[in-house]
């Protein structure tokens, strides 16, 4: 046995083969690893990341209830090519079971929330966003720690989102017209 990692041409290995491989790599403890299109993605998390999270999460559950299935940087294939995200929320549809391999399909998402990171901004704004859309996710906020404004994305129609509204920190988002059915509080979103 080798501590090396045999590579072989990105276009021969399945997701599942490239996330097995990236198990075996010494990624550095804080960081979360993602794939989008083919390419590995790793951005370090952040305590402000964190707190914006765990803000959503918090009135998600006070709204919907402690029983929701919610997950941070969980993997989830989406359609396209070499697609594992780990987003920074996910809203599961309740009763939603996982596969085989104990992975929730993109059709059971219902919300998903991704706190820009410099490295990976293109992502959030171009692959993620192309890729949300066309898999039909009703409802995908962007938040930008950095600028302290978040965009949503909502009715997916023909691989676009229909609606897109922008907010700056300290105004509310209304999800009110989607399945979330809130009014969400950005007031105590920190800034990087």
């Amino acid at each position: 046995m080798t501590d090396r990692i045999e590579m072989t041409e990105p276009d021969e290995l399945t997701l599942d083969e490239l996330f097995e491989r990236l198990e075996r790599m010494p990624v550095p403890e804080g960081y979360k690893v993602e794939i989008v299109e083919g390419s590995v993605h790793m951005s370090p998390q952040r305590w402000t990341h964190w707190e914006i999270i765990r803000w959503v999460v918090r009135q998600l559950e006070d709204h919907l209830g402690m029983g929701i299935v919610t997950g941070s940087d969980v993997r989830i294939d989406f359609p396209g090519h070499l697609n594992g995200f780990a987003p920074d929320l996910v809203k599961i549809t309740d009763g939603a079971a996982r596969d085989a391999r104990g992975l929730f399909s993109p059709h059971d998402v219902e919300f998903v929330m991704e706190v820009i990171s410099k490295s990976t901004a293109a992502n959030d704004y171009g692959p993620k966003l192309a890729t949300y859309a066309s898999s039909g996710v009703p409802a995908y906020l962007i938040v930008d720690p950095y600028i302290g404004r978040c965009r949503l994305f909502t009715h997916p129609k023909d691989g676009e989102y229909g609606r897109d509204l922008s907010v700056d920190f300290g105004e509310e988002i209304d999800l009110s017209d989607t399945w979330v059915g809130l009014t969400l509080s950005t007031e105590n979103f920190p800034r990087d």
